[in-house]
């Protein structure tokens, strides 16, 4: 994997959804993590969260 956190385009292009609900998805994760506004979120945050595998979403990343 060559980067850390995750952004609304990349849940956009693993989703198939809007980049709207990219940025909906990050703020609820954030919300539940506690984390302020300007952290960023992990993608292993983002995966257990939606309940995918790191291995699988790092195809989408690359």
């Amino acid at each position: 994997m060559s980067r850390l956190c995750i952004y609304p385009k990349d849940i956009m292009q693993i989703t198939g959804k809007s980049e709207r609900y990219g940025r909906h998805i990050i703020k609820t994760i954030k919300e539940e993590l506690n984390k302020e506004k300007h952290q960023l979120i992990t993608i292993d945050e983002f995966c257990d969260f939606m309940g995918l595998k790191s291995q699988e979403v790092a195809e989408f990343i690359k």
